[in-house]
């Protein structure tokens, strides 16, 4: 029997298991392929909507679904998390101290907010990158009625185009409140320009000079002062702020520094057409775990699912992994509370956006809905 090992349950992970489990049912009937998939959590969370949690414009309970209800018949759930991977040996140990040997491994462990990488951030921020955190910044922002809001942005981090969006509906909301002229908005990057996707940087600006945002350069937060509120950065400035709305820096899972797999912050080296893992056959990347050129969005999750299946099956069948995926992304862009723009792009083409409209916020709504098929693999 062939076994595959899939260490992660998030939307890639449970992409790529529901996918194999559909191609390869009749090898799973027959018990010539077996499809484990290790969980350190009990439910599925879809974490883009923890922005609109934390900004009042959803329910939090609609956000979560059992990892059982979304894998499809062929997928065995072990909820016990993965402590150290052996690549010599081909063996994940867990925390219950038993271990699970693989043929084929696809490691989409994902990437993980580091509240402590800034000193004074986690008794400072407001961020919406876990679901505890989304819930206090609701609770908060409801309080916040005048002053200055500052967003702060560490990187690398997941969902590039969050705080954009963050800053676009929240301006949207005070207006429609009638709350604005309480509330400065600025919004700071640590590059050059306002994303590090130059067409969106400029689409952004234009976009914050008609909303009235301010928006600041080469800002790299060192330290925050809570007594204080201030922020002290790595360019020698001192900012203050009533309300500070950050972007925590992300790291790779603890599991994969543990195993000396990746970098020092735990980004997996990927070959960027085949996704497998550099320097080990049968194993895949898979999601924002990936140290690769990209996005750490959802949809990179999505289209990289694909490829990774093919190729497992193929190698299942005795053919070479092909190079299929061409970095392809593909985002929406929240532009306030009714329009909303998107950006497609992959490796040799960069993203050209357009004007927000309605039509696109609703098909950004209708894709909130359809998430949950999307993880089942039915779209």
């Amino acid at each position: 029997m062939k076994r595959v090992v899939i260490l992660g349950a998030g939307t890639g992970g449970a992409m790529v298991a529901n996918r194999l489990a559909r191609h390869l049912s009749t090898e799973i009937a027959a018990k010539e392929v077996q499809i484990n998939m290790i969980s350190d959590t009990e439910s599925h969370i879809y974490q883009p909507g923890l922005l609109y949690v934390a900004l009042g414009l959803a329910e939090p309970d609609s956000l979560f679904r059992k990892h059982e209800r979304l894998l499809l018949p062929g997928v065995n759930l072990i909820h016990d998390p993965a402590v150290k991977i052996d690549m010599d040996s081909r063996s994940i140990k867990l925390n219950s101290g038993k271990s699970m040997e693989f043929d084929y491994l696809v490691l989409a462990t994902g990437s993980h907010p580091d509240f402590d990488d800034i000193p004074g951030f986690r008794e400072a921020a407001h961020t919406f990158y876990t679901y505890e955190e989304a819930m206090r910044t609701r609770r908060d922002l409801e309080e916040f009625k005048q002053g200055k809001l500052l967003m702060i942005i560490g990187v690398p981090h997941k969902c590039p185009v969050a705080p954009l969006e963050f800053m676009f509906m929240y301006d949207k909301l005070l207006r429609q409140r009638q709350e604005r002229d309480n509330i400065e908005l600025v919004y700071t990057y640590p590059l050059g320009r306002l994303h590090s996707l130059e067409p969106v940087a400029e689409w952004s600006e234009g976009a914050f000079e008609t909303a009235g945002i301010a928006g600041e350069t080469f800002f790299n937060p060192e330290e925050i002062d809570p007594k204080n509120k201030v922020v002290s950065t790595l360019e020698g400035d001192e900012v203050s702020y009533d309300f500070l709305a950050a972007i925590p820096p992300h790291k790779g899972a603890a599991v994969i520094r543990a195993s000396g797999l990746g970098d020092p912050d735990g980004w997996l080296p990927t070959n960027k057409y085949t996704l497998q893992l550099e320097g080990h056959e049968g194993a895949y990347v898979v999601g924002d775990a990936a140290a690769l050129p990209i996005s750490k969005a959802g949809s990179t999750a999505h289209y990289e699912s694909e490829v990774v299946v093919r190729n497992i099956v193929r190698e299942i069948h005795g053919e070479k992994p092909m190079p299929l995926y061409d970095g392809k992304v593909y985002c929406f862009i929240e532009g306030g509370l009714q329009e909303a723009t998107h950006i497609t792009f992959d490796y040799n083409n960069p993203p050209k956006p357009s004007e927000p409209t309605e039509m696109v916020h609703w098909f950004k709504m209708a894709f909130n809905r359809m998430y949950w098929l999307s993880v089942r693999g039915l779209v």
